[in-house]
């Protein structure tokens, strides 16, 4: 499998008219996004009938959430030339996969989706004075060739924003030009898919399209969901906090010595007085893993940066179930790795991102601004495909 910087794709207009051009700028990887999840539908062997209504079912909720995210989404599918139903599929597949599963009576997988380490450096312990905040995400191997790095640009509306996002979805991590940066990972309880929520791509881009940091974690503490999630949001201004989400309850954590590192088991104590943690038995190894970063990013003397996160988030400490996953049998035949290393310094309008990190250490830079000028140390500068006029 070759190893290429992520295609930078930026979009801008109205919500159908950003999709348009989405759809067409990166309709090979879109394609095999659809291609991967339909791919995954069909080994459950769901009727037609009721493929369709469970996707229905998701479009609906995403409408009633927000309805410029479906017309986004339509436009998107118009561009790439694929099934509006199969955009649908790749914005909630966590929760249509995970429906479907349960409704076939199919055993639960081995790997679970988004099984991350993500952490993030409060100014007071930076050496640039700005928070960094990172992440590794872990899921299928494929994933290398349909990842896509996303700006959008709104005329007169929320703030422009760069994602990093499988193509055809509307969000995963990022930042925005309001400084506002998020990265997410796999959580699990016994309350998961009792009721249908938002799914969770959607709470992403929700986050990514406001101004003032309050209403972002408004976004994330009170959307209701259809499953557990660990999100970890940070502003430029200097402030930074992690969020365990049940689908209908939020648990804060705050920073502690300076640092954030979370992985995929649940840590709040009130938390755990509440809920239990069904995920253990697919992610074992999370225990080790946010243990290994904090002490990775302690043991240095004085203060720290993109640099030293990175030598964080590479660590193999016990691989290939290490923090930098190499590419391993996973599920079903699949392949699992850390599909992409993000490290944003949100104050610099700034993402550097390496694909396949166990096996490939070069990053390239995503910027929010063109001409953005780069500390030394940076990564070089991805340009953008986008559509003139």
């Amino acid at each position: 499998m070759s190893v290429v910087p992520f295609p930078f794709v930026t979009v801008s207009g109205v919500p159908e008219e950003r999709g348009r051009q989405y759809g067409v700028l990166a309709a090979e990887r879109i394609r095999r996004s659809a291609g991967l999840y339909s791919g995954t539908l069909d080994a459950f062997g769901l009727s037609p009938e009721r493929r369709q209504s469970l996707i229905e079912e998701f479009a609906g909720r995403i409408e009633e959430f927000d309805a410029s995210y479906v017309e986004e989404m339509r436009g998107i599918a118009k561009g790439a030339d694929v099934p509006f139903e199969q955009i649908v599929m790749i914005n909630a597949r966590t929760e249509v996969v995970a429906m479907a599963r349960a409704e076939t009576g199919s055993p639960d997988p081995e790997e679970q989706d988004d099984g991350c380490t993500g952490a993030l450096i409060m100014p007071a312990k930076s050496a640039s004075g700005n928070l960094v905040h990172g992440q590794n995400w872990d899921w299928r191997s494929e994933c290398v060739e349909t990842g896509i790095v996303l700006r959008v640009r709104n005329t007169n509306g929320p703030p422009d924003f760069v994602t990093f996002v499988e193509a055809g979805g509307l969000a995963r991590s990022g930042f925005n030009e309001a400084g506002i940066s998020i990265t997410a990972n796999y959580l699990e309880c016994e309350r998961d898919y009792k009721k249908l929520g938002v799914p969770l791509g959607l709470v992403r881009r929700k986050v990514l399209e406001q101004e003032h940091f309050a209403k972002a974690i408004k976004a994330v503490a009170s959307t209701p969901k259809s499953c557990s999630n660990n999100i970890m949001i940070a502003t430029s201004a200097g402030f930074g906090i992690d969020f365990e989400c049940a689908p209908d309850e939020s648990f804060p954590i705050l920073p502690e010595n300076d640092l954030i590192v979370h992985a995929n088991h649940w840590v709040s104590p009130i938390a755990l007085t509440k809920l239990r943690d069904t995920g253990i038995p697919f992610v074992p190894e999370s225990f080790y893993r946010d243990w290994r970063v904090r002490q990775l990013l302690e043991s240095h003397v004085g203060k720290i940066g993109r640099k030293e996160l990175k030598e964080a988030l590479f660590d193999d400490f016990l691989t290939p179930y290490a923090v930098c996953r190499p590419p391993r049998s996973g599920n079903h035949d699949n392949i699992t790795a850390t599909v992409a290393m993000v490290v944003m310094e949100a104050a610099l309008g700034m993402m550097e991102i390496a694909p396949l990190p166990a096996l490939n250490r070069q990053f390239a830079t995503y910027c929010l601004q063109d001409y953005t000028p780069l500390p030394s140390d940076a990564a070089p500068r991805a340009k953008s495909l986008f559509i003139e006029g």
